[in-house]
């Protein structure tokens, strides 16, 4: 059981793997570059030593301490960036998967693909679609408020979304349900953290691109992970629990 439960998620996880890394090559990451050429021109435009200095230490207090180094190591465009692109995913995909089988284990079984692309969307929602309302992607050379904080006010509407949306799908009673919406809404009345100056190398409408295709690739990754994990699930977990009844 164990180890089908395991298997189940891994292979869940390696094919919306695999299919993220696909529309991320041919969507996302022409639009990362593009913005990285903003980014590496204004870092070789001329500035005097004391205003890089200022700037260097405004851009780590706002974004976080996030800044570039030139003998910082990073992968090579291509099959490198590629790969390490697809790692990342598989190492995502595969988490969120184990969180998916649980919520199988522990509370409802997907019964058909329908229901599967049902829970695709649901991770959608809880992990990237509300989060995604206050505190949009952004294209390198785009200023950030302080990463812990973005990372607190992420984690709090995530979870309330995910609780507020189990409220409203799981309880038979109306005053529950409506609990789970305003549990849902809730975070969003709480500003999310912004920088103290709002700066963007990149053109407004190279972000609005991004924007859209990071949503759109997402809710595909996620579509695909809630439909193969709940696949993956059935034939591997559920029918071997039937088998050994």
């Amino acid at each position: 059981m164990v180890r089908e439960t395991l298997l189940a998620a891994i292979v869940a996880g390696l094919i919306a793997a695999l299919v993220f890394t696909v529309v991320q090559s041919v969507w996302v990451t022409p639009l990362i570059l593009q913005g990285e050429v903003y980014e590496d021109a204004a870092e070789a435009a001329p500035h005097s030593h004391e205003h890089e200095a200022h700037e260097t230490a405004e851009h780590e207090e706002t974004a976080g301490g996030h800044h570039h180094d030139e003998n910082e190591w990073k992968p090579e465009e291509g099959w490198q960036r590629t790969l390490f692109t697809f790692g990342a995913n598989l190492l995502m995909g595969v988490g969120y998967a184990f969180v998916l089988v649980a919520l199988y284990l522990l509370w409802r079984e997907p019964r058909n693909i329908l229901t599967s692309a049902l829970y695709g969307v649901a991770g959608f929602l809880v992990f990237f679609g509300a989060p995604a309302l206050g505190l949009p992607p952004e294209l390198p050379g785009t200023a950030a408020a302080e990463l812990s904080l973005r990372q607190e006010w992420w984690a709090m509407t995530a979870v309330a979304t995910a609780v507020g949306l189990f409220l409203v799908f799981s309880q038979s009673r109306w005053s529950l349900r409506i609990l789970g919406v305003a549990i849902v809404i809730a975070p969003h009345f709480v500003p999310a953290p912004q920088p103290a100056v709002e700066s963007s190398l990149a053109p407004a409408e190279l972000q609005s691109q991004f924007r859209v295709a990071t949503a759109i690739c997402n809710a595909v990754f996620w579509l695909a992970l809630g439909v193969a994990s709940g696949v993956a699930f059935r034939k591997l977990v559920a029918s071997g629990s039937r088998a050994e009844a």
